[in-house]
């Protein structure tokens, strides 16, 4: 093998490895997850000016009580406690992203555990915590949140029972 041919591999695995742990701006606009919780969004993410100022590090939701919290993608628990008395799950995909749940009232899981695309991570009560890191920067999750739609329908008017809709999509912001 020649010097030349020798580089070229050494500048593709390099650029393997690279863009594999430094995830492109197009693989950051390419997730599209369905919100973890049923509620409304009460403080967005507002991006802190230095690492140890105040900020919002995440997305705030009011929930309902005993809400099911589901994971925005499969992955593996890497941290699963509690920090003064508030109960996390940061769950670690195979992107490298790692998306936080906090405010959880219950939770079986433990560092190691898989959890599947809509698995549910716990359960959470009037409050809940939802975060994205991005290596070690927090990013904002909201555009990567979809919204489930529904799909409009004709109803019959002669009286014959109206078929059941079909199941509502997930709308991306990138087909907004």
């Amino acid at each position: 093998m020649c010097r030349r041919d020798r580089r070229r591999i050494i500048a593709i695995v390099t650029g393997v490895v690279v863009l594999g742990l430094f995830p492109s701006d197009a693989a950051l606009a390419a997730a599209c997850w369905q919100a973890p919780v049923d509620g409304h969004v009460t403080d967005p993410f507002r991006e802190p000016p230095c690492p140890y100022c105040a900020g919002n590090r995440g997305l705030e939701y009011q929930v309902g009580v005993d809400a099911d919290v589901r994971a925005v993608e499969a992955g593996v628990v890497s941290w699963a406690g509690t920090i003064a008395g508030t109960r996390y799950v940061v769950v670690r995909h195979g992107d490298g992203w790692r998306t936080t749940y906090g405010r959880l009232t219950a939770s079986s899981l433990r560092t190691g555990d898989p959890v599947g695309r809509r698995g549910v991570i716990g359960t959470a009560s009037g409050s809940f915590y939802f975060g994205l890191r991005v290596g070690e920067e927090y990013r904002d999750p909201a555009p990567h949140l979809g919204q489930l739609v529904g799909r409009p329908r004709l109803i019959p008017l002669d009286g014959t029972a109206a078929r059941l809709p079909p199941p509502p999509r997930l709308r991306c912001l990138a087909t907004r």
